[in-house]
């Protein structure tokens, strides 16, 4: 199984692993689903360039993965991600050997993304 985590490409090191701010302050690094990656970047990275999408393979992750209601650290405009909708957090730094491709994530002129066409 795969799941996707958005992250800028400055903070993007191939080091022994990675933590995400949010690791630190909510115990946890935020992922999606393939599905749920357009709802996160259009609610919470609108025209935001230098991102990456990473496609990580939960069976080589090092770290527990445990799927749970999302966690907004902003509210998005309602409706904008589904709430019923269980998200992976992965509770620990990601390991790089579990990361399968960094794909370029960069939204439209208007600001809006569209998956990645390697995907």
């Amino acid at each position: 199984m795969k799941i996707y985590h958005i992250v800028s490409v400055n903070n993007w090191k191939r080091a022994e692993s990675y933590s995400a701010e949010s690791l630190s302050s909510e115990g946890f690094i935020h992922f999606s689903r393939l599905d749920q990656v357009l709802g996160v970047a259009n609610a919470f990275y609108a025209g935001q360039r230098g991102l990456l999408l990473l496609e990580v393979d939960v069976d080589r992750l090092t770290s527990e993965v445990r799927w749970e209601a999302p966690v907004h650290p902003s509210m998005p405009a309602p409706g904008t991600l589904p709430s019923e909708s269980l998200f992976p957090h992965l509770y620990g730094p990601l390991n790089p050997e579990a990361v399968l491709a960094a794909h370029p994530f960069e939204p439209n002129l208007d600001g809006v993304f569209v998956l990645p066409e390697t995907l």
